[in-house]
């Protein structure tokens, strides 16, 4: 499938799949919806509920660009955790499409995380900063079968639209089992389909303002 590399509306870019008309990123704002969705609605709101957790283990469905977890590594709040971030990507984003980017424009004091997190290797745990530790997993998302492991789960697939099988009660079943209790997962998406799957596995599930460009997101806690 044909891929470009487009500008979002808050002047970072994302890649787009054409064929499907499906981005990487929101093109209403890529950083602003990954702060929004994944960083002020998961990563800040976990460490507000449980402040004297000191180690912190994070999924993310779909690493692609490594805008997320560049945006964790560097957060303030996270900069006072230890991390352990797992990023599932079945079909990583290549070297050209990354020079294409364009974040080390606009998060210049982040440029070297940005290129360390894309030149970890596969499938090791790789120590990013002195507080972020980074194993990418090249492997489809069906194939997570860890068990009580995760805090904080990023789900960022590519939409519904485009890959209904990735928003299903099965997947979401595989989520739930590899959260702890008291994790959360959050997504960009607020279909009702999305969270009635999320409800029929045991999520507690709750409808938050979305980012730029969207009415509503959602977030989901593994409350038993």
């Amino acid at each position: 499938m044909k891929r470009s590399i487009i500008t979002t509306a808050d002047g970072s870019k994302t890649i787009q799949i054409e064929e499907w008309n499906e981005q990487y990123h929101s093109v209403h704002g890529a950083i602003q919806e990954a702060k929004h969705v994944y960083i002020e609605y998961g990563l800040r709101e976990f460490l507000q509920r449980q402040p004297n957790q000191k180690h912190i283990n994070i999924l993310e469905i779909g690493f692609g660009t490594g805008l997320n977890a560049l945006l964790t590594a560097t957060d303030e709040l996270a900069l006072q955790k230890s991390i352990l971030y797992h990023g599932i990507e079945a079909y990583p984003v290549s070297s050209d499409e990354l020079r294409a980017l364009n974040y080390s424009d606009l998060l210049v004091s982040k440029l070297d995380i940005f290129y360390h997190l894309h030149q970890a290797s596969w499938h090791k745990e790789i120590q990013i900063t002195k507080h972020f530790v980074l194993k990418k997993r090249q492997e489809f998302f069906t194939d997570v079968k860890d068990v009580n492991v995760f805090d904080i789960v990023y789900f960022d697939a590519f939409g519904p639209r485009v890959q209904p099988d990735l928003w299903t009660p099965s997947i979401f079943k595989m989520m739930y089992t590899a959260m702890r209790l008291g994790s959360v997962l959050v997504t960009y998406s607020a279909k009702g389909s999305v969270r009635r799957a999320m409800q029929e596995v045991g999520f507690e599930v709750e409808r938050l303002s979305g980012p730029p460009g969207k009415r509503e997101m959602l977030r989901a806690t593994k409350i038993s």
